[in-house]
């Protein structure tokens, strides 16, 4: 487990790796769990987050909808009396246990997304989860620390959010990966230039580290200089 700790005082933690990361923020004995992967290895995640004095959680933020962020939820949400956080727009799909359009954006993620058209919905549905907290542009969260909010940044999908902690550090979920040195851009978004905008928003939140939820983390000049060169591509402003 890797900690980022920032100067105003939240800690992050990222819990689970692998298919999908899961964060926790700590700060004052409160802690937000910020996606919560796929449905499975739920033995591993109650362990570590034991292991770092998380008895119990006071919130549950989800960047989006997609089973690989969404299916412990439920679970969770059942086993802490916990409030789960997600945009207005995917409320929904959370109480389906669906997920938003899968649509690629580069080669890969096309071909991909053409996959998961075609599989049963059966094998991509989780648990569905109801929601406490609907997001919509911003939201503060001042039990978590000193500027720490949720911000809306649609692109990967309609809803898809990020957890601003301490203005600092940016938890975007799928609005950008670290899996690949010579890009953040990811392979799959319902709406790209939407995306590149949401990569302004985020830049103009001041936070140096932005960690993705799949692969490594990235800093704010690697993601200006990309945006930089997309904003044109794109359209965006």
């Amino acid at each position: 487990m890797k900690t980022w700790t920032t100067k105003s005082g939240p800690t992050i933690t990222r819990v689970m790796g692998g298919r999908c990361n899961v964060f926790l923020v700590s700060h004052g004995g409160r802690f937000l769990l910020v996606d919560t992967g796929p449905a499975g290895m739920w033995r591993l995640l109650i362990s570590r987050l034991r292991k770092l004095g998380a008895e119990k959680l006071d919130g549950i933020v989800l960047t989006h909808t997609h089973f690989d962020h969404a299916g412990k939820a439920a679970r969770l949400r059942e086993m802490f009396g916990c409030p789960v956080y997600v945009h207005r727009s995917e409320a929904g799909l959370l109480g389906r246990g669906a997920n938003p359009v899968i649509r690629g954006s580069t080669p890969f993620g096309s071909a991909v997304a053409f996959l998961a058209s075609i599989t049963p919905k059966k094998m991509l549905a989780y648990a569905p989860c109801a929601t406490d907290v609907t997001v919509d542009e911003r939201l503060d969260l001042p039990d978590f620390g000193p500027n720490t909010y949720i911000l809306h940044t649609p692109g990967h999908t309609r809803g898809s959010m990020s957890v601003i902690v301490g203005g600092e550090t940016a938890l975007a979920g799928d609005g950008l990966v670290g899996m690949f040195r010579s890009t953040a851009f990811p392979p799959f978004a319902e709406d790209s230039r939407e995306l590149v905008e949401s990569w302004g928003r985020l830049l103009g939140t001041g936070c140096r580290i932005f960690l993705p939820a799949h692969g490594g983390a990235k800093n704010a000049d690697e993601l200006r200089a990309e945006y930089e060169r997309r904003r044109v591509a794109h359209r965006a402003p």
